[in-house]
């Protein structure tokens, strides 16, 4: 399919414009994290039909695509137009049509929320202490709380010694709670600057009397220090006494008002979303736990403290409008300030939780057409690989293959089935799932037009294999494809090199001189 093309300049216009635009790269996310413009969001092919109907609510978006050579955007236009969408532009040239225009290239994941850590800590001059020091103090029994702002799980991974988990949108709620004495320090961490530096300076924007700091460079200065992490630790926030909700709830408002932060009510918000001509997000920034217990029907679980963090993974439509529940307030209230010094038009909803709730965990819209396809059941599948007559292709994420597949299953990545079929055995007929099936299902007429064995698919995917009883393997000791997938993030884990995390820390210092470069922001700060 051939797409009407689309110039660099032109999707830079939008974007300094605020036109509504999603610059989607269909590689995997370790091409991906090597090189890409600032504002792209990473939306692989492999996963396309499974992600975009959240990402990309609104059918008429104006979507401009690209990869680096590597063929994806043809049957990516092909799929969106399956989908409904209208509006799709491929970018001229690609990735390296980008470069040749003389715009700015960026690293990592989640790129832009860091650049603006950076600048916040630049115009604001968010204080911080060194890991030495802050060892120093732990060991000398100092008045002080430190306070992880990662998700829960990042933080039963490794924490800093004695640190409590309160994700970043949790801070300004909880910090008056754990740290009820004005005099006792409080010190934010998170793995490696921007969680630290967003959510001290959110205390510090909302006025906490303590003295507060961000644990400069967070666990990987820390691990850089030669200082012992703690893991495994389940240390979590205490609930709030009225008194130091309604503390909260004022400052967070004031920090809010200060950013530009509208509020909206309920028939507010019926107005907003019957306007087809703009693209509206609706996010619970509360705790995934609050979330699955109750939630306003519409909205979609993304504690505030990685919304910020992760805006490009939940907001790819760059110029849409966001709206933001919360029922105790102050975590809307801190996370739309944020949101709005990145540039987005964003709303606070005002009650709304007093009315009709849904249950359960967010789960992502499926496609609505799903092929037809041949199906094997776990015991028939069981059955075959004790004979060795099949072969299974595990389209999962590496990381959850890993957790647990199934035994003797090949991890493959859809976009590159071809690729894989060069390295599983031949003959054989082949068995695809992934984890709930949708993915196999979308990815089985692809593989039947390129292989010369027949085709099928586990019905109901892996989650079916352990429902009937059957035990997984773990590890990756089979690739059709390189796990591509995902980057190596050299914040995350207890194995990262030395070198790997002071060549983040580094990367992450020259972020604002960069942002000067790209020209295309559009931040502030208040």
């Amino acid at each position: 399919m051939t797409l009407p093309v689309v110039t660099p300049r032109e999707v830079r216009q939008d974007l300094i414009a605020r036109r509504e635009i999603a610059l989607l790269d269909l590689r995997e996310e370790d091409p991906f994290a090597k090189a890409h413009p600032l504002f792209a969001s990473q939306l692989p092919l492999s996963r396309l039909e499974v992600e975009i109907l959240d990402r990309v609510p609104r059918k008429e978006t104006r979507i401009v695509l690209y990869d680096n050579g590597e063929g994806l955007v043809s049957p990516a236009g092909k799929r969106l137009a399956t989908l409904g969408y209208s509006n799709v532009r491929a970018l001229a040239g690609g990735l390296q049509g980008w470069t040749d225009a003389g715009y700015e290239l960026f690293q990592d994941v989640n790129s832009y929320s860091k650049a603006f850590g950076e600048l916040v800590e630049a115009r604001r001059h968010t204080p911080s202490l060194p890991a030495q020091e802050v060892q120093a103090r732990i060991d000398a029994k100092a008045d002080q709380v430190i306070l992880d702002a990662r998700r829960f799980e990042e933080y039963a991974t490794m924490s800093i010694p004695g640190g409590v988990s309160t994700p970043g949108a949790e801070l300004v709620l909880r910090a008056r709670e754990l740290a009820p004495d004005p005099a006792t320090t409080i010190i934010v961490n998170c793995a490696g600057r921007t969680r630290s530096l967003i959510g001290a300076q959110s205390l510090v924007n909302a006025g906490v009397p303590n003295p507060v700091f961000a644990l400069r460079n967070g666990t990987i200065g820390w691990t850089l220090a030669q200082q012992s992490l703690e893991t495994g630790q389940s240390r979590k926030f205490p609930d709030v006494s009225t008194q130091t909700l309604d503390e909260a709830r004022a400052k967070a408002r004031d920090v809010a008002y200060r950013a530009g932060v509208r509020r909206i009510d309920a028939e507010g918000l019926t107005d907003l979303a019957t306007d087809r001509k703009r693209t509206l997000y609706r996010f619970d920034v509360r705790t995934p736990d609050e979330y699955a217990s109750c939630h306003l029907p519409g909205f979609r679980s993304a504690p505030g403290g990685q919304l910020v963090q992760e805006t490009d993974v939940f907001a790819p439509v760059r110029g849409g409008r966001i709206v933001l529940a919360d029922d105790l307030g102050p975590r809307a209230d801190m996370t739309a300030s944020w949101l709005a010094q990145l540039g987005w038009e964003v709303y606070v909803l005002e009650g709304g939780f007093e009315g009709e709730l849904a249950t359960g965990a967010w789960t992502p819209s499926e496609p609505p057409h799903l092929p037809v396809v041949e199906t094997i059941l776990p015991r028939a599948l069981s059955e075959a690989l004790a004979n060795e007559a099949v072969v299974v292709l595990d389209l999962a994420p590496s990381p959850a293959h890993r957790k647990g597949h199934i035994p003797g299953a090949w991890f493959a990545i859809r976009a590159q089935l071809a690729e894989a079929l060069e390295r599983i055995p031949e003959g054989r007929p082949i068995v695809l799932t992934s984890p709930d099936g949708v993915l196999a299902r979308l990815a089985a007429p692809e593989l039947e037009e390129i292989a010369d064995q027949p085709v099928r698919v586990l019905d109901g995917g892996t989650a079916a294999w352990v429902a009937a009883g059957r035990a997984l393997e773990t590890g990756l000791p089979r690739t059709a494809s390189d796990p591509t997938d995902v980057y190596k993030r050299p914040y995350e884990g207890t194995d990262n090199a030395a070198e790997a995390m002071q060549a983040y820390l580094d990367w992450e210092f020259g972020l604002v001189d960069q942002l000067a470069r790209d020209g295309s922001h559009g931040f502030y700060v208040i």
